[in-house]
């Protein structure tokens, strides 16, 4: 599982929703679809109807990938800091129960508002 306590998932920006799809598509469940995709140098997060899947991709051909499933039942908060002037990145945080504080960083002009309506409509 993926330490995040000793990493963020930082720059993340937008892909399209196939740059991961044959990764996780083994993993998901029946009725389970893709709503959004972001990666940062190599890693990457899945957001999907049920859950954010974080991939790390490890070692120097990245074939060994870690892929960690945080399902939005689980999610007891989050926290969103926008952009501004000055800090062009905006970061999410969320608390999941049994993992804790995970943390993800998004690049300049990511639609921060899309992805907090995203996880509002799966949790509340």
């Amino acid at each position: 599982m993926i330490s995040f306590n000793n990493s963020i998932f930082m720059l993340l920006k937008p892909v399209k929703d196939t740059t991961f799809s044959k990764m996780v598509d083994p993993i998901m469940v029946d009725g389970e679809q893709i709503i959004e995709s972001f990666q940062s140098v190599r890693d990457g997060i899945v957001f999907t109807n049920k859950r954010i899947i974080a991939i790390d991709i490890q070692g120097a051909l990245g074939k060994k990938k870690d892929f960690t499933s945080l399902p939005y039942k689980r999610l007891q908060t989050f926290s969103v800091t926008t952009a501004d002037f000055f800090d062009f990145n905006s970061k999410l945080e969320l608390w999941f129960n049994g993992v804790g504080k995970v943390c993800f960083e998004f690049a300049a002009r990511t639609d921060i508002a899309k992805i907090c309506k995203t996880i509002s409509s799966f949790v509340l």
